[in-house]
């Protein structure tokens, strides 16, 4: 991946915090989506690539823009597979709360590989670079608690698990608890918790639990950048969705394990920008002269991890 694509990226993370951030707390989830899809996608199309999306806001029969198949970029340069998440947590924008980001991951093709996973649900376990290897989603929580306690070198009663919460965890978060260990809900933004896991000064020590599969591979491209590891499972709720991934996955062996290799793979980029401040990245400020936004941008190629704090300067609508 070419250096200076990763900036670019992460210029259109920004783009679209900033414009999202204008609707915080303002109870309107549409207009949080839309705002950032718009500033996103502005940005995306400035950049030298022939770009193609291949997750997005949905098909495109679904979605005005950002769909999946859509072309991005001034054509010219490197054919990139982008996946996007203008607003990971529209709903905690809309109400004001912790933890929303906005997200693209990247793949030049023939040097990376992005899933085109379906817009389902997906069973994960994800965890950073000091348990990698010791996990397997085939096995019960508690076991899988106990191998990750011994990689990072604590207590079970120690470590803190990310889940949905969603009533389908029930039974999950009653296993985790039995175990002894500590337990975070949050009400949206299985991704941000996938980063806390993934990163070894998080709060979070794993993520476990159904989400949603376009997330699932978001994760799957910041856990190549950052040596841990995923583990995923497609959750169908009807034979349409079994079909669909069928005909995305190319094959009928839809119930597998999916490991970090058939999600994320090669050279990829990963870039990510706080709407609303978050234990990894801090929200949108905005200021007198402008607005200060906190995002991270990271290459698996060169295993690089940059945090960066960046100053807009403008009076009132933002140029990128």
């Amino acid at each position: 991946m070419d250096r200076n694509l990763g900036m670019d990226f992460v210029r259109a993370t920004e783009a679209a915090a900033l414009s999202a951030g204008r609707w915080v707390g303002k109870g309107d989830r549409h207009a949080v989506d839309q705002a950032a899809c718009e500033a996103m996608r502005r940005a995306l199309a400035d950049i030298d690539m022939n770009g193609v999306v291949v997750i997005g806001e949905g098909e495109r029969d679904e979605a005005p823009m950002l769909y999946i198949g859509e072309e991005l970029g001034t054509g010219n340069g490197y054919r990139v597979q982008i996946a996007v998440d203008p607003v990971e947590g529209t709903n905690l924008v809309a109400n004001g709360a912790p933890g929303a980001i906005s997200v693209i991951a990247a793949a030049i093709e023939g040097e990376g590989k992005l899933l085109r996973a379906p817009d389902i649900y997906m069973d994960k376990l994800v965890v950073g670079a000091a348990a990698k290897g010791a996990v397997d989603i085939n096995l019960p929580p508690r076991m899988n608690l106990k191998v990750i306690a011994k990689s990072l070198g604590k207590d079970v009663q120690d470590l803190t698990v990310g889940v949905l919460d969603r009533p389908r965890h029930e039974n999950l978060i009653r296993e985790i608890r039995s175990a002894g260990a500590r337990i975070r809900l949050v009400s949206d933004g299985d991704l941000s918790l996938a980063l806390e896991a993934l990163d070894p000064n998080g709060e979070i020590d794993v993520l476990m639990g159904i989400g949603g599969a376009p997330e699932g591979v978001l994760s799957a491209a910041a856990a190549l950048c950052m040596g841990g590891e995923i583990q995923a499972r497609l959750v169908f709720r009807n034979e349409q969705e079994r079909a669909r991934a069928r005909e995305l996955l190319g094959t009928d062996d839809v119930d597998r394990v999916l490991t970090l290799e058939d999600l994320a793979w090669g050279n990829v980029v990963f870039a990510a920008t706080g709407i609303t401040g978050g234990n990894l990245l801090g929200g949108v400020r905005y200021t007198g002269w402008g607005a200060i936004t906190h995002s991270i941008v990271m290459r698996s190629r060169s295993g690089t991890i940059r945090k960066m704090e960046t100053h807009h300067h403008f009076h009132h609508d933002p140029r990128y």
